[in-house]
């Protein structure tokens, strides 16, 4: 019989705990594991931090006493001016209100005088929960040694808060809590921060706002200006004195709570009303420098802000594109009498790059201005229409680049109705001139033929080559952007740049390189992008030349100058007229773009406000001449050189009359033309370099004679598109006539406008007829793309 206190031998609990082992804690186990782990993350952070904190950037009082604004130079390393106020009031530790130091305190860093190393991991670890519950930055854990390190050393940007820069940041806190007193860190501070309108420091603040000391403020006041560093834009009293209010109301409760001011103290400081004291809002003293140069500056900072820094507190080194003697000349052409205008009231706007680079070298936003910092630039506004200056951009450029058109290409100046409206399109002077070549259509600036090219082309893909070059055209835009679209005389001159450029585009920059305290450097320079074929180019201001030579802009012609150039206006809509009948002959808005190799210039001239008047007289012409005598400047002791055709591009000698009959280079009665290699008719005579061009052939007329017989190739190209992608979309109240660039149009024989017009009615009326389907869709869109009457 078994004896039954025998233990089994065999049995799982027997496996797992042998006789004679004691039995480990799981719960051991873990806590072991645990420390294991919390030592090898110390240890790593530990070192992590000190090998990030080892290439900290050095950190002086000077850096700490100085104001936290930008500085700019030139691109050859010289002072340019300073972003911040030319005079900073600056309050040492002893004319400090204590007041003051209580509300920052208490508001930005309760624990300030009891840390010891200038951090607060309470703060952190709070800041750091919060933030998680919010999924965002909700809250900072920066103490106030912190912030001023910061503003001394560090760039604010978004981008650059890496977890090696919030090491430098700690290790060089503990550095300046080591060095300084709290007292003397809280004079830094306080002396440090921005607090809007280019004022730095709340010592320059309480006189920019209140007209008084520091010392001389009451609790209300205190605690606004305690609280603004926070956001300075935001909690501006003169434009957001609600916001204001709020930000220092929050500044009193935390004082209130940390025990800084009693309850009564509180109720009297809340009640107060936060304009009280409030000085009526001024313009910082402005240097001549600043004056001259406000229009760059303004852009530079909404660039730098782009690029994700912040000028006004990263103390950045700015290196900007900016040619002051061009600058100077340009603020000095439009205010000093040598350009004439209407009177004092119109305004100018104009923009100057190097299109081999995209540098913004000068810019001038307005004339007869008062001394406004960063006011209105005119040169970067795009509410207004570029009549025919668009036309290159949005209608031949593409006609090139899309369908090769030669710049002998037939187009019919003929009665045109947009398809699906009853709005006839005009050309400035009320005629049409018949067949001509798209050389000469660009030339005098004709409508229709632009038009048709737009149509033909298409307003979607001209869209797409306009956006390359910097011109955005909406590409369900209707017909009449052909001859005129929103946009400034900086995307202008960027533009105008390309072809100058052979093609290749540069975005127009202010800005090329950005240096922070800490070491970063960021270059902006770039190789460009090519947004056309270089035959494009090279053919479009082949053409553009005859702009200046021949064409609607004589006026800025330049002698012995190799420029390229294009002619806008813009009337008055018929709403318009209906107020002002008397602006009925005048043109509301006038441009001129214009470039060399070296430089493209776009400039818009007009009225602010339609009761201000209208551009008259010399008025008229003031763009073509303030074209004229600056880009005479820019242009003296510089290279004159051509552009070099290349290899992509043909000349032959065409007949007049027709499109592409190859005549003897010696042949009258013909003019030299342009074919995109691969597209031009066969040549049985030699050829001849563009440097053999008869000079006579500047003063052939290249408009087709109606009664001259014409090929079929061309007769085929004359028509007007049948299955154009968008038709003009206005209301047939907005009667929508042309407008034209100036009276240099060569005028025909009135039998032959006659005889074209009738002939033209019945193309129109057969192409109207085989289009009706897509009219009648088009007809149901309300684009309303250019209500000011456009050419």
């Amino acid at each position: 019989m078994a004896d039954n206190n025998q233990k089994p031998t065999n049995s799982r609990m027997a496996n797992l705990h042998p006789e004679g082992k004691p039995r480990k804690k799981i719960w051991l186990q873990i806590i072991k594991w645990f420390f294991i782990v919390a030592m090898l993350i110390i240890v790593s952070g530990v070192g992590l931090f000190a090998y990030y904190a080892k290439d900290a950037p050095s950190i002086s009082q000077a850096q700490l006493q100085s104001g936290g604004t930008s500085s700019l130079y030139t691109r050859d390393g010289k002072f340019l001016l300073s972003l911040g106020s030319e005079k900073r009031t600056y309050v040492n530790n002893d004319e400090i209100p204590k007041e003051l130091k209580n509300a920052i305190v208490s508001v930005e860093d309760r624990r300030f005088y009891k840390e010891g190393i200038g951090l607060d991991p309470i703060r952190i670890v709070g800041s750091v929960l919060v933030n998680a519950k919010s999924k965002g930055v909700a809250a900072g854990g920066s103490t106030i040694t912190q912030q001023l390190v910061k503003l001394s050393v560090f760039s604010t940007a978004a981008s650059q808060r890496t977890l090696r820069r919030k090491a430098q940041e700690a290790w060089l806190s503990m550095k300046v809590e080591r060095e300084f007193s709290k007292e003397q860190i809280l004079e830094f501070y306080i002396n440090k921060v921005y607090m809007n309108y280019g004022n730095y420091g709340m010592g320059t603040a309480a006189d920019f706002y209140y007209g008084k000391d520091l010392k001389d403020l009451d609790l209300a006041q205190t605690a606004l200006l305690a609280g603004m560093p926070n956001a300075p834009v935001t909690y501006d009293p003169y434009v957001y004195p609600e916001k204001a209010k709020y930000r220092r109301d929050i500044v009193l409760r935390a004082m209130l709570k940390n025990d800084k001011i009693t309850k009564s103290q509180y109720t009297q400081a809340v009640n107060e009303p936060i304009t009280q004291g409030l000085q009526p809002k001024k313009n910082n003293a402005t240097s001549e420098l600043r004056k001259v140069d406000d229009p760059y500056i303004k852009e530079v900072i909404s660039e730098v802000k782009s690029k994700g820094f912040n000028p006004y507190n990263d103390n950045l080194k700015i290196t900007v594109n900016i040619d002051q003697d061009a600058q100077q000349k340009l603020y000095d052409l439009v205010n000093n009498g040598s350009v004439p205008f209407t009177n004092d009231k119109m305004q100018v706007g104009a923009t100057i790059i190097d299109p081999r680079t995209g540098h913004v070298i000068a810019i001038i936003g307005g004339r007869k201005l008062p001394s406004v910092q960063l006011g209105l630039n005119r040169a970067v506004q795009t509410g207004r229409s570029t009549g025919s200056t668009v036309k290159p951009v949005l209608d031949y450029g593409p006609a090139i680049e899309y369908l090769n058109w030669p710049t002998s290409h037939i187009l019919d100046d003929s009665k045109y109705v947009y398809p699906g409206t009853n709005i006839q399109l005009y050309d400035w002077d009320n005629k049409y001139e018949g067949k001509m070549t798209m050389r000469h259509a660009l030339e005098q600036s004709r409508n229709v033929p632009a038009v048709k090219t737009l149509s033909k082309v298409g307003v979607a893909r001209a869209s797409l080559f306009a956006r390359k070059l910097g011109v955005n055209v909406p590409s369900d835009s209707g017909l009449s952007v052909a001859i005129g679209a929103n946009a400034s005389s900086l995307q202008m001159a960027g533009a105008f740049g390309a072809f100058a450029n052979n093609g290749v585009y540069h975005k127009p920059q202010f800005v090329s390189k950005i240096e922070t305290p800490d070491g970063l450097t960021r270059n902006y320079d770039s190789s460009g992008t090519r947004v056309m074929k270089e035959s494009t180019a090279y053919i479009m201001t082949d053409m553009l030349k005859g702009v200046l030579t021949k064409g609607s802009g004589t006026q800025a012609r330049i002698k012995n100058l190799y420029e390229a150039g294009k002619t806008g206006t813009v009337k008055y809509s018929d709403e318009e007229l209906v107020k002002y009948p008397q602006y009925k002959n005048s043109p509301k808005d006038s441009w001129f773009v214009g470039y060399t190799k070296l430089y493209s210039m776009g400039i818009w001239t007009g009225y602010d406000n339609l009761k201000d008047g209208t551009p008259s007289g010399v008025g008229s012409s003031s763009a073509q001449l303030l074209y004229k005598q600056m880009m005479s400047y820019l242009m003296t002791d510089k290279a004159n050189k051509d552009w070099t055709k290349p290899s992509t591009v043909v000349r032959r000698r065409i007949a007049n009359g027709t499109q592409d009959k190859v005549v003897s280079p010696t042949a009258s009665n013909s003019s030299w033309q342009l074919f995109v290699k691969g597209h031009a008719p066969k040549n049985p005579y030699s050829e001849v370099t563009v440097d053999k061009r008869k000079d006579e052939d500047d003063d052939v007329d290249t408009r087709f004679d109606t009664e001259d017989d014409t090929s079929s190739k061309g007769q085929s190209h004359s028509q007007s598109s049948s299955s154009s992608s968008h038709a003009e979309q206005q209301s047939s109240s907005q009667k929508l006539s042309s407008t034209s660039d100036n009276n240099n149009s060569n005028n025909q024989n009135q039998n032959n406008n006659q005889q074209t017009e009738n002939k033209s009615n019945n193309q129109n009326n057969n192409s109207q007829q085989n289009t009706n389907n897509q009219n009648n869709q088009n007809q149901q869109q309300n684009q309303g793309n250019n209500s000011n009457n456009n050419h």
